[in-house]
């Protein structure tokens, strides 16, 4: 959360009285899909976060790459999600949250 100036909450106040909108970002911009990384650019990623020992963020990029779960699902798993006792689980099954349907991803 972020504090405003008094001046700068009269201007939204005014803003909002006035009926004024800003102009959304994309506003005539043609925004298109990017396209999926090569496999040649996930090895290297991969390679750079094991290189740096950044083994938090190599964890949650090889799951998220062989999962293929969205973001949102990613940061919410827990341990408990992929961990049984002492033993990771080959099998996971996860609910989506944007359309919640269940998903089930292999563990290596």
């Amino acid at each position: 959360m972020f504090l405003l100036s008094s001046e700068e909450h009269q201007m939204e106040l005014n803003d909002l009285n006035t009926g004024s909108q800003r102009t959304p970002w994309n506003k005539g911009r043609i925004i298109v899909q990017k396209a999926p990384l090569k496999l040649k650019e996930i090895w290297t990623i991969r390679f750079r976060l094991q290189d740096s020992e950044r083994f938090r963020e190599l964890a949650l990029f090889n799951l998220a790459i062989d999962s293929k779960l969205r973001g949102c699902d990613l940061v919410r798993l827990k341990v408990n999600d992929v961990v049984q006792g002492a033993r990771v689980l080959s099998r996971a099954i996860v609910v989506q949250r944007k359309t919640g349907q269940p998903v089930q991803f292999e563990t290596h």
